[in-house]
């Protein structure tokens, strides 16, 4: 009877600790979205009503002016060309980049590589702080100080980029490199032809996070230049709030960080099927 009985026990058991689970990853999901709901229903609302308590979270009375005095006050378009540039040249430019070097480490074997890979992920250890006053210093030697080459250059060598797709390259069997070498294929028809289709996923992932990381990036910009023409959006934010802007009114700056947030939430939304996969395959692959 106890027998019987035990496994109905069981599986309630486990429906309770899967519901408090989801419980749980529910809350800290709605703590994480509801300042980003917070921040766009507010840059949507009229400035005389933007602060009420408790806080709306349905714009009421509905504005766009906000959006509309963005422009006005900063050179928004200009800055949203300067960032879209720059990130898809990082973008591109680092994917070609660790797709080299992941297919070096992944299928080349070559005295010392070992002590190379390990040498290329100890740099992931040392702080951006760190390494920009001698990048300054390089940028500065080559004249490239306030250009937007300055920003997109150093990004091309992206070393968590290069571990990401080697790993995942690790996933794919080598026995598919044999086959096309008795066809007479060379290493870039592997690596073009096979490899990078075969890393659909992968490289999608690692788009979304190279996009994200240089169209947020601030230090970078902050450092490197300092004419209002060629800012980027972030740095453009901060003068929005407090430099050239004078101050602007908070919903203002509400409207413009939701212009800055959108693009890279939907790339999010568009490929987020493809960054899980590529994520959870190459975890437990590799």
């Amino acid at each position: 009877m106890t027998d019987i009985a035990a496994p109905p026990r069981r599986r309630r058991r486990l429906r309770t600790g899967s519901l408090v689970v989801d419980l749980v990853l529910l809350s800290v999901g709605v703590i994480m979205v509801a300042p980003l709901v917070w921040l766009i229903s507010s840059s949507l609302t009229a400035a005389s009503a933007a602060f009420s308590l408790p806080p709306t979270w349905i714009p009421r009375p509905f504005s766009l002016q906000n959006f509309a005095d963005v422009p006005e006050l900063v050179p928004f378009g200009r800055m949203a060309l300067n960032s879209l540039l720059v990130a898809t040249i990082s973008t591109a430019g680092a994917l070609l980049v660790s797709v080299l070097a992941a297919y070096a480490f992944s299928r080349l074997s070559f005295r010392g590589s070992r002590a190379l890979f390990v040498a290329l992920l100890s740099a992931l250890m040392v702080p951006t702080q760190l390494t920009i006053i001698p990048v300054f210093i390089l940028m500065r030697n080559l004249g490239l100080v306030d250009t937007l080459t300055a920003l997109w250059l150093p990004t091309l060598i992206n070393v968590f980029a290069i571990f990401f797709l080697r790993q995942y390259f690790n996933s794919i069997p080598k026995e598919l490199d044999d086959a096309a070498r008795i066809d007479g294929a060379g290493h870039l028809w592997i690596l073009f032809r096979m490899l990078v289709p075969l890393s659909g996923p992968a490289l999608a992932a690692l788009s979304i996070l190279l996009f994200e990381m240089s169209w947020n990036n601030y230090f970078n910009p902050l450092i490197f230049i300092s004419t209002p023409e060629k800012m980027t959006l972030p740095l453009g934010l901060v003068t929005l709030q407090s430099g050239q802007g004078g101050g602007s009114p908070a919903v203002v700056v509400f409207a413009a960080i939701t212009l800055v947030v959108l693009p890279v939430l939907i790339l999010f939304l568009l490929f987020q099927r493809s960054f899980v996969t590529s994520i959870a395959s190459t975890g437990i692959r590799g």
